[in-house]
């Protein structure tokens, strides 16, 4: 059924008439999927929207050139992963100032973030998520908290599923032991 609408989606996209019914489709569908997965990625809410809304830009202007190669699904993901990223990357280099990585800026900002909603355990979670490595915490959040399949995961990080599953063995075997020496 999912595929079916997309497929829908991108039919509607197709024609010019009702282009804006397939973007409104689109967002209604995938918008809160994204923005969890951004978060997860940049961890501040006003920074997930300013990427979700740009990746969404990104989305618009190159749906014309899905090929259907992947999933509609993987594809947005991609796009998603991509501009959260290159974010956090643009962020860093604005913050020459900062001996800090951006890591531990992202911790601090989760902590002072009123829309974070997790007790203690849930905090030093993703403080330990956050000492990750990029790639690392891609792979872990992707498969602990959205738990998708090594397949789809090797489609929208574009890497095999023998790494990502060494990735998210590696990352869990980081994460336990923060926790275990940060309680």
């Amino acid at each position: 059924m999912a595929k079916a609408d997309d497929l829908h989606i991108i039919t509607l996209y197709g024609q010019i008439d009702t282009r804006n019914e397939a973007l409104s489709l689109l967002i209604s569908k995938y918008q809160q999927r994204l923005y969890w997965h951004i978060r997860k990625i940049v961890i501040d809410h006003d920074d997930t929207d300013d990427v979700l809304q740009n990746t969404f830009i990104k989305i618009w202007k190159g749906l014309e050139n899905f090929k259907g190669d992947s999933a509609l699904f993987t594809w947005l993901y991609r796009i998603a992963t991509n501009e959260a990223l290159g974010f956090l990357r643009k962020k860093q280099k604005e913050n020459t100032q900062s001996i800090h990585p951006i890591e531990y800026q992202l911790s601090k900002s989760l902590e002072s973030d009123h829309y974070f909603k997790g007790d203690t355990i849930q905090l030093k979670l993703q403080q330990a998520i956050l000492e990750l490595p990029e790639k690392q915490r891609l792979v872990f959040n992707m498969r602990y908290y959205d738990e998708m399949p090594y397949e789809q995961m090797s489609a929208v990080l574009e890497t095999s599923v023998g790494a990502l599953k060494a990735s998210y063995h590696i990352a869990a075997k980081k994460i336990e032991e923060f926790l275990v020496t940060h309680h």
